[in-house]
């Protein structure tokens, strides 16, 4: 009998468990199971590691492309925001199936710490152009909100042959000029991976599946780098942050020729990879680029309905 009544106490005065987060609605159950663990794996974190109320959260918004667009720029700028906590590298989580395979669980260990009151972001331009990404992004959270930044298509190509290039210069091995690339029998090579990667419509359509258009902010990258504050002002009402970042937090750096940032009293700016000039190409090479790009352009502009300033 004296067991018995034991046994009653401790289940009267057990405490109940309360899950770490709400489960996303429309999820699947082995979905749940997995944020369920990802979550556990967050508070054994806290615990051991973190004992100022900080843990590691699953991102509540991706910025998810486009290569070259100016990603790391949207991500800097975005991170003088005190409520904004960002991962520092590109995780290639959804993309990466070697990644992927380890879970949810792994993703969570590769976000920052943050506070509850905190929105964590993290970047990874690959996702925009990748397939698989938009219906995995889905399963984890059907209403995250997605930052896509984006250039004018075709200097958007001509970026993306410039980091190449010089990734292989910096290792001291040849590299194809770019109209070697861009060209073939004298026609414009469509099968070119950075043509490919610009043409926006294809990849915005398979977001679309899988994500309404008001879950999808669209940078204009261009006017980003022509004068960032009001394009940031943007990126804050479209996350519901408060506004805190300011017109002084930017100042044009004649040096480099764009746009740096000062934070708290600091100046910093973008790594000297960024901005680099892009190569010398020929007039009618360039039309050639322009001319490609026109349909697939007013298509994009279609899907999404408004116009960029791009040939």
């Amino acid at each position: 009998m004296a067991a018995l009544l034991l046994g009653a106490v401790l289940l009267v005065t057990q405490p109940q468990l309360v899950p770490s987060r709400p489960a996303v609605s429309g999820m699947e159950p082995s979905q749940q199971e997995l944020l369920r663990k990802a979550g556990t794996l967050r508070d054994d974190m806290q615990d051991s590691g973190a004992t100022n109320g900080s843990a590691q959260q699953l991102p509540q918004t991706i910025i998810i492309g486009v290569r070259k667009g100016g990603t790391r720029a949207l991500l800097e700028m975005l991170s003088l925001h005190p409520d904004v906590a960002a991962a520092e590298n590109e995780v290639h989580f959804f993309d990466w199936e070697e990644h992927y395979s380890h879970g949810l669980g792994w993703y969570l260990s590769q976000m920052p710490f943050s506070f509850p009151h905190q929105l964590t972001v993290e970047k990874t331009p690959a996702y925009f152009t990748s397939p698989k990404v938009p219906e995995r992004v889905h399963s984890m959270n059907p209403s995250i909100r997605l930052l896509l930044i984006l250039r004018d298509p075709s200097e958007r190509v001509l970026s993306d042959y410039t980091q190449v290039f010089y990734n292989h210069m910096q290792k001291r091995k040849p590299y194809p000029s770019i109209e070697e690339f861009l060209l073939r029998d004298g026609r414009l090579n469509v099968d070119y991976k950075a043509l490919n990667r610009s043409l926006y419509h294809v990849h915005m359509q398979n977001w679309l599946r899988f994500f309404p258009l008001r879950h999808i902010h669209i940078v204009d990258g261009d006017r980003l780098i022509r004068n960032p504050f009001p394009e940031i002002q943007k990126v804050e009402r479209f996350l519901k942050l408060s506004p805190q970042i300011n017109a002084s937090n930017f100042y044009f750096n004649k040096t480099k020729g764009f746009y740096c940032l000062r934070d708290s009293g600091r100046d910093r700016c973008l790594h000297e990879s960024k901005g680099r000039a892009h190569p010398q190409v020929e007039p009618k090479l360039l039309n050639k680029l322009h001319e490609y790009f026109h349909e697939p352009n007013k298509k994009f502009f279609e899907l999404v309905g408004r116009t960029f300033d791009w040939h």
